[in-house]
């Protein structure tokens, strides 16, 4: 789709920000897009693995890593919110692994795989129970059936 057939469906919407999302956004220039729906007024938020160079200029950046390939740096400093996805007991250490990097206002949080929530999300109860840092993030329009 073109840069102005994607802002004018998000004007359409009537909603005041605008996600972007995978498959993995960073692996293009979003600089105009972003440029584009910023003005007309919206809020511009993005879900990356961060394994791809940033462009683009975000409202929200929310840091999503990946296992199978690494992030720059650079999202560690710039994201307002790490997501690190449990699929199973290890994940908990690469949570942390990823934390320790991130600046001190971020906010955390662990979200179960889908296909293993019924075993993860009790391990992740407990664990933010002992480390409070952490919140719990779920895919919410999965549980109401939204594609």
């Amino acid at each position: 789709m073109s840069i102005e057939a994607l802002v004018k469906l998000a004007e359409e919407s009537g909603l005041d920000f605008v996600v972007i999302t995978g498959g993995e956004p960073m692996m293009y220039n979003l600089d105009a897009l972003t440029e584009a729906l910023k003005k007309t007024g919206k809020s511009v938020h993005l879900e990356t693995s961060g394994a791809y160079p940033l462009s683009g200029d975000w409202s929200w950046i929310t840091f999503s890593p990946k296992k199978f390939k690494a992030p720059t740096d650079e999202f560690y400093n710039k994201a307002q919110e790490l997501k690190v996805v449990i699929f199973n007991k290890s994940d908990f250490a690469f949570a942390e692994e990823h934390a320790s990097k991130m600046h001190a206002e971020c906010k955390l949080y662990l979200q179960p795989e889908w296909s293993k929530r019924d075993a993860m999300m009790p391990l992740i109860v407990e664990y933010i129970k002992q480390h409070p840092k952490w919140c719990v993030s779920l895919q919410t329009h999965k549980y109401m059936q939204i594609p």
